[in-house]
């Protein structure tokens, strides 16, 4: 256990900069926040196309409201498919992440190295890029004892969204890792602890804290790009408004849909966005 300290450090010279969790200035978080400001913003906008539509729009043809009211199951089921590739790619990508970042820990040298290649591969790779191979890359259906198991686009397009998110959490587990002081671990070997035990029973549950804040900044992410999987043809809700504006072929309903479908992601992200900033405050880590 003589190396404990020592192999949180990173690949190869052990000199990898450590990734903190969060950062909070002036006790506010750092990076650019969503506001209440940003939603009216939004709001307002989507009031003010629709009332410009209203004005413009010719007397015998129905109101906006009352096409965007007609439409909104349509594009509720649409919304609620992104929402459901973000759940499953955001488990798919922790559970993974959490694996490829506990490698980037290990005591073992090439898996070290093996670990932080793929962390930053998949970090680093456009998302849009990475649909885009699962998507041509894997195939459609696949022959098992005879019989054919189709393999339908979302799920592919699943998986391409949980790569960079596998990546990115893999950098939080990281991060909080060797944000915990070595006294902790050299206070395990002093009581004959070993490597595994240290990890599981103390240095991960203090972790969880400070994974938390950025898993959620990430989920919301994550909510915001499933959009992408529309262009590699899934039904999503940016597919929904598309033929919701084919259907109805009129130029005046463009914004004010996409605005409403921006609206939705506004209020199922907003809330996130907070909780996150509570937590980093309630889990600040004191330097």
């Amino acid at each position: 256990m003589s190396d404990a300290p020592k192999s949180v450090s990173g690949v190869g010279s052990g000199n990898l900069a450590v990734l903190k969790p969060f950062s909070l200035q002036n006790g506010m978080p750092s990076a650019c926040r969503l506001q209440p400001a940003h939603g009216y913003v939004l709001f307002a906008a989507l009031i003010l196309f629709v009332l410009v539509g209203e004005v413009r729009a010719a007397p015998a043809r129905p109101s906006i409201i009352a096409t965007m009211w007609k439409w909104t199951p349509f594009l509720l089921e649409g919304f609620a498919f992104n929402i459901l590739i973000s759940f499953v790619s955001i488990i798919i990508g922790t559970i993974a992440g959490a694996a490829l970042g506990l490698g980037q820990i290990s005591i073992s040298g090439p898996v070290r190295a093996v670990s932080w290649t793929i962390t930053q591969f998949f970090r680093n790779a456009p998302w849009l890029v990475l649909l885009f191979y699962c998507i041509f890359l894997i195939p459609f259906e696949f022959e098992l004892f005879g019989m054919t198991i189709p393999f339908p686009a979302w799920i592919k397009a699943v998986i391409g969204l949980s790569l960079p998110v596998m990546a990115n959490f893999s950098e939080i587990v990281r991060g909080a890792v060797q944000s915990i002081p070595d006294g902790q671990w050299e206070a395990a070997e002093s009581l004959a602890y070993t490597r595994r035990q240290t990890l599981w029973l103390i240095i991960l549950p203090q972790c969880v804290k400070r994974m938390l804040p950025p898993w959620m900044n990430l989920y919301a992410v994550l909510t915001m790009a499933t959009p992408l999987v529309s262009i590699v043809g899934v039904g999503e809700g940016m597919t929904t408004t598309g033929e919701i504006l084919a259907a109805e072929n009129r130029s005046d309903l463009l914004i004010p849909f996409y605005l409403y479908l921006l609206c939705l992601f506004f209020i199922y992200c907003y809330p996130i966005a907070r909780w996150t900033i509570g937590l980093e405050r309630k889990f600040a880590v004191k330097n």
